[in-house]
């Protein structure tokens, strides 16, 4: 069969104004509990979009780290492909592909510094081997061979030995600072349900249905 050909009814569901949280954490931590339950694969995957500073738009996933009502956290090399986006353009998207529930979620916001505190409190509590090698790469950077990775991660084995790892300076988190969050929930046919939460001046919430 041809790709274009490729297809499939979306009919786990359906999704109505009358069932939808009035603040749009509260509606994704429903939606994020609902998917764990599943036993979906890494749910805390997000597609974060940037754009550098000729206009050039990218994509990677990382790994969400945290939310509330302030928005959304992840961390990251500060040297990073993403990071220079960020520090040149802000304005950020993130996209929870959670396909295997037939629905997604949509966060448009601005990304914002996490304080060397909140980094440090989270980079301690990752795995030792994940606290070297973020020593170890210089993320986004060209490098020779895999060969020079490992060796790099070595010599930072040999360097920390048995004690604490610190967290180095270039490495850190951001928050994204939600203005509008989307809910899409598949559809048969095509006729996809989408709900719109998009922030008012005094802080409120509007809720739109959007046409598929």
């Amino acid at each position: 069969m041809e790709i274009d050909q490729w297809r499939r009814e979306y009919l786990r569901g359906g999704l109505n104004r009358k069932d939808l949280q009035d603040d749009p954490i509260l509606q994704f931590e429903q939606w994020l509990q609902e998917v764990v339950e599943t036993d979906l694969s890494d749910p805390s995957c997000m597609s974060l979009a940037s754009v550098d500073s000729d206009g050039q738009p990218s994509q990677r996933i990382v790994l969400l780290k945290g939310y509330d009502a302030r928005g959304f956290a992840f961390y990251t090399n500060l040297a990073s492909h993403k990071a220079r986006d960020i520090e040149q353009n802000p304005r950020v998207s993130l996209l929870f592909p959670w396909q295997s529930v037939e629905r997604q979620v949509i966060v448009y916001g601005r990304a914002e510094r996490l304080t060397r505190e909140e980094a440090e409190t989270y980079f301690h509590t990752r795995p030792r081997e994940s606290q070297l090698a973020a020593w170890a790469s210089h993320q986004s950077a060209t490098i020779e061979s895999r060969t020079q990775l490992e060796q790099d991660f070595e010599a930072m084995k040999s360097r920390f030995g048995d004690g604490e790892i610190p967290l180095p300076e270039f490495w850190g988190g951001y928050r994204v600072v939600h203005h509008a969050v989307e809910f899409w929930q598949g559809r048969a046919s095509r006729l996809h349900d989408r709900f719109i939460y998009r922030r008012q001046d005094d802080d409120s919430w509007q809720v739109e249905r959007l046409s598929p």
